[in-house]
């Protein structure tokens, strides 16, 4: 018998005609995961945070974290901040083989059911099992069929299930993961170029034959439970973003696909870069059945935002204070950029002052690859200790963080560095918090 997951819920409100939904900050911010706890405290609300395979696994990926080191550093946060570790959820994004994805197919699975299996085990319960990836022994110049697609999400899917048996064993309380499938993927991180910026919809008929020839597939492998469990396909409802652009949710360009929902009564849709999306597009697109709303660069984004306008406060008060040694975030993060380009300039193209601006500006947030880094951490702790000694002076706070200003000014929120940076975050938090609660009104699809 399984476990009824908090996400099942959701799935089912919606099939009852009540827009209900989550959003899945993806993520392994410190700032970030403690304001989405924190803005969840007081409704009781669950939280989900999920880490992406390149980004955790079980090499270390490119936050040093294994999937059982992720799980315990979102649990330390979650202790400092006083939430409860029962209404985490922490789920896996593109759980395949794309980080071996230039290897051969037989060695590629291997490891990304080493992945999988890793996950898993540690206690992650929302898996999105992404095998849409030509892999070193594909034909490239042809469309990777969906047969293979969904063939090699079942193998992954069956080592997750065996995972999760091996850990019941040693924990009885130990509650079953759903699944997300999909092969309709963004570009992670955003589109890259100009010459990207049409995005299709996703074929209504695509998406049927997905589902269809996932539960074949599933079947074939004697997945029937884990089928049950299957409760979200990735599409793309036409939303993305680029460095300057973002495509907004047009309910109407996404209505017929929304509709064919109807005919698979356990299932719903998840929705990949939704950042910067407005709140009304958000909301829209829980009531059309986009239940699992994807959030990450916004989120970044938003902290950026947050450390640069205190940034500029610090230079006003004490560029002229030679007792202060002032952090200069603003320009060691470009530094550290500059020095290692890697992780932006395969993103961010044009001239140099163009390149300049979007390593600072970019929706795409390429910066945030950089946060983590000991000088930009060093320089991140100075300016808060520099701004901690005394009250920010309303006047700046006035100037240059004018929706905290706002509310301190009315009893809201406290005036130090650290409220101030989470609350930047908070501003994108409510727009998803917004889409997801449901109203009073029930809608029909």
């Amino acid at each position: 018998m399984y476990y009824a997951h908090p996400l099942k819920d959701i799935v089912a409100k919606q099939k009852k005609g009540i827009p209900a939904g989550i959003y899945s900050a993806c993520t392994a911010n410190k700032f970030v995961i403690e304001a989405v706890m924190e803005r969840a405290l007081p409704f009781g609300e669950y939280v989900l945070i999920e880490a992406t395979a390149n980004q955790v696994n079980q090499f270390g990926g490119y936050s040093g974290m294994q999937p059982a080191e992720f799980k315990n550093f979102v649990f330390e946060i979650a202790e400092k901040v006083h939430f409860p570790k029962e209404k985490i959820i922490l789920g896996g994004d593109h759980l395949g083989p794309i980080i071996w994805k230039n290897e051969p197919t037989q060695t590629a699975l291997k490891k990304a059911i080493d992945l999988i299996t890793s996950y898993v085990y540690a206690g992650f319960t929302k898996i999105h099992i992404d095998t849409s990836m030509h892999l070193a022994d594909d034909d490239s110049s042809k469309r990777l069929d969906t047969t293979t697609i969904a063939s090699r999400g079942a193998i992954l899917c069956k080592a997750a299930e065996k995972a999760y048996q091996d850990l019941k064993e040693k924990d009885s309380s130990a509650i079953p993961p759903v699944y997300v499938i999909g092969s309709e993927v963004p570009i992670p991180g955003g589109i890259q170029d100009k010459s990207e910026e049409i995005i299709q919809v996703t074929k209504t008929k695509d998406f049927e034959d997905t589902v269809n020839t996932f539960h074949k597939e599933f079947l074939k492998l004697g997945l029937e439970n884990a089928w049950e469990n299957v409760l979200a396909v990735v599409v793309q409802p036409g939303v993305e973003f680029g460095d300057e652009t973002i495509h907004q949710y047009d309910r109407n360009a996404a209505k017929e696909l929304c509709s064919s929902l109807h005919q698979f009564p356990g299932i719903v849709f998840e929705g990949h870069s939704t950042d910067y999306q407005t709140r009304k597009a958000l909301k829209e697109m829980v009531e059309d059945g986009i239940a699992f709303l994807k959030v990450g660069p916004a989120l970044t984004f938003a902290l950026r935002e947050g450390l640069f306008a205190l940034n500029h406060i610090e230079n006003e008060l004490y560029k002229y204070n030679s007792s202060v040694k002032l952090s200069d975030f603003i320009q060691v993060l470009d530094d550290v950029m500059v020095k290692n380009p890697s992780n932006w300039e395969k993103y961010y193209h044009g001239s140099e002052n163009s390149l300049r601006i979007a390593r600072k500006y970019s929706f795409s947030d390429r910066c945030r690859y950089y946060l983590p880094i000991q000088e930009v951490q060093e320089s991140i702790n100075r300016l808060i200790n520099n701004l901690s000694s005394e009250p920010i002076p309303l006047t700046l706070l006035s100037q240059f963080m004018p929706i905290q200003y706002n509310k301190i000014r009315n009893g809201e929120l406290s005036n130090n560095p650290e409220s101030l940076i989470k609350d930047a975050i908070v501003q994108c938090i409510d727009n998803y918090r917004y889409a997801v609660t449901p109203s009073r009104v029930s809608f029909a699809r």
